[in-house]
């Protein structure tokens, strides 16, 4: 089995039934995750590793900054309780789109910007997203829009980290729905 053919795949997985998938890469993604379990319409968060090239990666392994994954968010929603443009609200929301590999002080490709869409309309809606928030801008945003690969769900202990209680992914966090990437 030629294991590139699986990471470098579309993400097949399939949402439950009425639902629909996106996935979204801002930083850390306990912050992250935090801020859409919090919206109406979302069904289930997941945390993980996508867009790289190793097969069933580690934590450890996205850490090297040798995989290629970013950190990602799949979010399954209800399209009649939730619109894709207010994903994409709360993604922005989230993080600094104008650094390149990092959200404050975490630094690496793991942590890099990127919308992940499964269909052409959600690709449609994330460039027209991206092109009015380039007009409130200062800096030219980073961020990157390609087909979702192939979800690697991350280890059990990083899903629903901050909602089970965990501590901010780094240091001088002000809110419990903000990482260091969102206050740094």
């Amino acid at each position: 089995m030629n294991l590139s053919l699986i990471t470098q795949g579309n993400d097949n997985d399939a949402p439950a039934p009425g639902n629909e998938i996106a996935q979204f890469a801002a930083g850390c993604f306990w912050g992250v995750e935090l801020a859409f379990q919090s919206v109406s319409g979302v069904t289930h968060t997941e945390v993980g590793y996508s867009q790289g090239f190793l097969h069933n990666p580690s934590y450890e392994d996205v850490c090297t900054n040798t995989t290629n994954h970013a950190e990602v968010v799949r979010v399954q929603y209800d399209p009649n309780e939730c619109s894709y443009d207010s994903l994409l609200d709360v993604f922005w929301s989230r993080h600094d789109p104008t650094t390149l590999n990092r959200q404050g002080k975490d630094v690496g490709t793991q942590y890099r910007s990127g919308i992940y869409f499964y269909t052409s309309e959600q690709e449609k809606l994330a460039v027209e997203s991206m092109e009015r928030h380039q007009q409130q801008m200062e800096g030219k945003i980073t961020t990157e829009i390609l087909p979702a690969k192939k979800f690697y769900r991350a280890e059990e202990y990083h899903q629903q980290y901050l909602s089970k209680g965990g501590q901010s992914c780094g240091i001088a966090c002000n809110s419990p729905l903000m990482c260091s990437a969102a206050t740094a």
